[in-house]
């Protein structure tokens, strides 16, 4: 029997580079990367186009992900680390995960955790630390 070809995936292949990667989509690459790699084009058109600032985007990313009929850790992590790195300030992540909580309280239940983690972290590397804020 022929072996089946391999579909060409730009857009998973140029996701997996930026580091931005949910795990969970390694199984989707495997079982199905025609589905992943349309799925991904359809999500990165907003991220990678539009007039809202990466920083911006990245703080809805940590709302929808910490959204009560969500609520994905991973996601508020990774999202959370993406905000930061792209210049949000504690204050701006904190804002962004209390407006999530008229969905639920349970919003800032998984992601202020979160985000006491990461800041704690980021300042363990270093300069960036005035940046952010008391912890």
């Amino acid at each position: 029997m022929p072996k089946k070809k391999q579909p060409k995936t730009p857009h998973t292949d140029a996701q997996r580079k930026t580091g931005d990667w949910n795990p969970l989509w390694n199984t989707f690459a495997e079982w199905d990367p025609e589905f992943l790699e349309a799925y991904l084009r359809l999500r990165n058109v907003p991220i990678e186009n539009g007039p809202l600032p990466k920083k911006i985007k990245e703080l809805i990313l940590v709302a929808i992900n910490a959204a009560t009929t969500h609520l994905y850790a991973p996601g508020v992590r990774r999202h959370i680390r993406n905000a930061l790195q792209h210049g949000a300030t504690r204050e701006e992540i904190l804002e962004a995960i209390e407006l999530t909580t008229v969905l639920g309280i349970h919003s800032s239940n998984i992601a202020i955790p979160i985000l006491a983690e990461e800041l704690a972290e980021r300042a363990k590397k270093g300069p960036a630390k005035k940046r952010l804020g008391k912890i």
